[in-house]
């Protein structure tokens, strides 16, 4: 069902000691695309580092959507249904009118926690201490001290909290036990957890109070008693709870069952935020038994799937060490591949030339490693040799598909058309029903047809289809067949295969070109011809589509979710929609969550629930989704100021917002690895430079995070980029992404029918990928809104 998939299960299991707090409210992280590398990476033609956008919490917190009694009545428009509704909702609901003014001082505090945004709530909860409004204000206070550590000066707020609490009360309870026992008070702990459950039996934080209650019995000395407590919540396996019981078992003297329960967390869960204590905890035990191999195997390969490779790489050494001879390679090679993964290129090139003799598939691994080695220290000709020597030693390992890709895209990116062609073409060949079969097969359908071979490149693209119909580059040979059709005076073929790709990928990059082609195509005269090659092409699959559905308003969680968004408590709020989604099963929580983000201003939150709520979405045609699916994945914040900018520069504003879109999702405090910062990710250096273009007074690096003046910067500094373009933004938008002097040099490689040519020929996938998604979602954004 979809609602069951909206956010995975990121709060599934909240529990929020001392440490865990700090990731609350704190924005999601986007991966976001920096200037690509002069060298490609493994199998993405030169693609650029990915980096990760973060908050800055130095920052302020974007403006979201003011909540007014109208925007309130609009979330009850069922009131008046002949229904009952509770008394406790009923209070909810007259608590969340009433603190309307309270949200954007709340999410401000929260954000950045200056003494400014502390005095304003302060003096909001003081004006209404006799109101449930001011127990919420109260209660974001307590809960900002606990963000700061300052677990002393929460706990006067949050006692302030207990008077009006009402429906709200669990959580000021658990965050004024919280800081009771990080203050020392453990006898209030213990009196403030001990009837949690009782007191509070609807809660979401019944487990976490429990695991608190332990803490604070273990601290009175009563390990037997929280050991008690731990083993009857101990299904499901939690970190949190497996780490209190382990400590509770070794201060009861059961010495076997903690170093089995803290071993537990070290190896198979180490990623955990309790795996490192848990180990030091472990080291106090006395007669721990060593770590079997098998231990050692397992936490070796959760670092590895975590990418925590340094960690990995250092697990792999132990294991080198423990292992049997006959076992003893794959963990070498296992390091190896830990330390190259890690930057470690000369450890791991070590590491593989003291492997010694070995055949099959290790030494078809040892090659393929040594080639990587070799590719990342620029040393082209060893990588290459290895590649040939990996093609002799056993031309059917999939190693040898993966060293074929990489050396197809090295001579891509060095504009060594013949070798790359070759390359791709021999990895489909080989492997044919590899995983990566119909990309290769793809590029070098593609490269038949740069080099001018139109009647190899018609086969190729059919080729592609009757191969692999289901795969990602189904929409270009569509494309790109029907654009040969079209070439050879076929109008007929031509039409069929753009109105199939416009139906079956409805608001794709290559859709919205074909239709596009469709308006300008001569009339044809016979329009009945069928191609059996394009019923290959597979059905969307129906169950993407969705049904709107209300939420229902008289759930005590739903009313919670409201009155806690008033609070700048997106995370909490978000807890309780997905606690009544699950026991409603409606459809309705989807688009809720996304409101609730795009509300309370995390704009970049709301896209990525509903990517993941939603991941067809651009094969669907609009009225396949519910309105409120499609603003929340394209929405229109800062409009005033973004119009103002995209107008002052002669630019679309839809392509602005869907640039801005693609750089940060809305999240004006997004900071790259590369440093680039804002809305439109723009270089402090860049910034500096427009911001002297445009005679911006008294300007300053910190502005960049301030929403309307990035636009005006950004969209300068794009604008500049059309200009030397010639008008293309296609030209523009790789140059944006990639560098000008790269888009110069992919220019220069030969002459290209059009821009859309040029877009589907950069060899950084990267790249390719932005230019077309940011042209595909000015198309959504024109679909959804109309005149901008």
């Amino acid at each position: 069902m979809l609602a069951a998939a909206v956010l995975c299960s990121f709060f599934g299991a909240l529990r929020t000691s001392a440490e865990a707090p700090s990731s609350f409210l704190s924005g999601s992280f986007q991966v976001q695309a920096d200037p690509s590398p002069a060298k490609p990476a493994q199998d993405i033609p030169g693609a650029g580092t990915n980096s990760t956008t973060k908050k800055n919490p130095a920052k302020k917190a974007a403006t979201g959507k003011k909540t007014t009694a109208s925007s309130a009545k609009r979330h009850y428009a069922d009131v008046r249904k002949p229904r009952t509704i509770s008394p406790r909702v009923r209070r909810m609901r007259q608590a969340f009118v009433a603190s309307a003014s309270l949200r954007p001082m709340a999410q401000q505090l929260l954000q950045d926690r200056s003494l400014p945004a502390y005095a304003g709530v302060q003096a909001y909860a003081r004006a209404h201490a006799k109101e449930d409004a001011g127990a919420l204000a109260w209660l974001v206070l307590g809960y900002a001290h606990v963000l700061d550590k300052d677990y002393a000066k929460a706990i006067d707020p949050l006692n302030r909290a207990k008077i009006h609490a009402g429906d709200l009360g669990d959580y000021v309870a658990y965050y004024l036990g919280t800081s009771y026992l990080e203050t020392g008070h453990t006898a209030e702990a213990l009196a403030t957890f001990a009837d949690f459950a009782s007191a509070h039996p609807d809660s979401l934080l019944v487990r976490d109070a429990e695991v608190s209650y332990a803490d604070a019995l273990l601290l009175e000395g009563q390990a037997a008693e929280a050991a008690s407590l731990l083993e009857q919540i101990r299904v499901p396996i939690h970190s949190d709870v497996e780490f209190a019981l382990g400590r509770a078992y070794a201060a009861s003297g059961q010495t076997a069952k903690a170093a089995e329960t803290l071993a537990n967390i070290y190896y198979t869960m180490p990623a955990s935020t309790e795996a490192d204590a848990a180990y030091a905890e472990l080291k106090k035990l006395p007669s721990v038994p060593p770590p079997t191999v098998a231990q050692l195997k397992t936490r070796a390969e959760g670092l590895m799937n975590r990418r925590r490779y340094a960690d990995a790489a250092d697990e792999y050494r132990s294991l080198v060490n423990e292992s049997s001879p006959d076992d003893r390679p794959r963990m070498q090679l296992a390091l190896a591949d830990a330390l190259h993964r890690s930057g470690k290129n000369r450890d791991a090139k070590q590491v593989l030339a003291s492997l010694g003799s070995v055949s099959g598939e290790l030494n078809a691994q040892r090659l393929y490693l040594l080639g990587q080695v070799a590719w990342t220290a620029n040393d082209n000709d060893t990588f290459y040799r290895t590649v040939d020597e990996l093609r002799q030693a056993d031309p059917v390992s999939p190693w040898l598909e993966q060293a074929l890709l990489s050396a197809a895209n090295l001579h891509l990116v060095h504009h060594e058309y013949d070798q790359a062609l070759d390359a791709f073409r021999e990895a489909q060949q080989r492997f044919p029903n590899g995983t990566r079969a119909s990309y290769v097969h793809w590029k070098a359908a593609w490269l038949t047809l740069r080099q001018g071979r139109n009647e190899d490149a018609k086969k190729a693209f059919e080729e592609q289809i009757t191969l692999y119909p289901s795969g990602a580059e189904i929409p270009a040979a569509l494309y790109w067949r029907a654009r040969l059709a079209e070439e050879d005076n076929q109008p007929v073929m031509a039409r069929a295969f753009y109105q199939k790709l416009s139906d079956r990928y409805r608001n794709f990059y290559y859709a919205e070109l074909g239709r596009q082609r469709l308006k300008h195509l001569a009339p044809a005269g016979d329009t009945t011809a069928e191609y059996a090659l394009l019923d290959r092409v597979p059905p969307l699959d129906s169950s993407g589509k969705v049904t709107e559905s209300e939420p229902p308003s008289d759930e005590l969680h739903v009313q919670k979710a409201e009155l806690l968004g008033n609070g700048g408590l997106v995370d909490f709020a978000v807890r309780e929609l997905q606690a009544a989604a699950a026991t409603d099963g409606g459809s309705w929580a989807p688009a809720e969550t996304a409101q609730l983000y795009v509300e309370t201003g995390h704009y970049d939150r709301a896209i990525e629930s509903m990517k993941h709520s939603a991941p067809n979405y651009f094969a669907l045609d609009i009225p396949d989704l519910p309105r409120k699916y499609w603003e929340a994945l394209f929405p229109k914040p800062y409009w005033s100021d973004l119009k103002r900018s995209a107008a002052a520069n002669g630019l679309d504003p839809y392509l602005v917002a869907s640039l801005i879109r693609q750089e940060s999702e809305f999240n004006p405090n997004a900071v790259s690895r590369a440093n680039a910062v804002g809305l439109m990710q723009l270089l402090p250096k860049t910034g500096k430079a427009v911001a002297k273009e445009v005679k911006l007074k008294r300007y300053s690096a910190s502005q960049l995070y301030t929403p309307a003046v990035n636009m005006q910067l950004g969209t300068r500094y794009f604008r500049g980029m059309v200009d030397r373009f010639g008008g293309s933004f296609e030209y523009a938008l790789a140059a944006y992404n990639a560098g000008s002097d790269r888009v110069d040099e992919w220019l220069a490689q030969g002459k290209y029918r059009d821009p859309q040519e040029f877009v589907e020929s950069i060899p950084f996938t990267e790249t390719r990928e932005y230019v077309q998604a940011i042209l595909r979602n000015a198309s959504v954004y024109k679909q959804l809104y109309g005149t901008p």
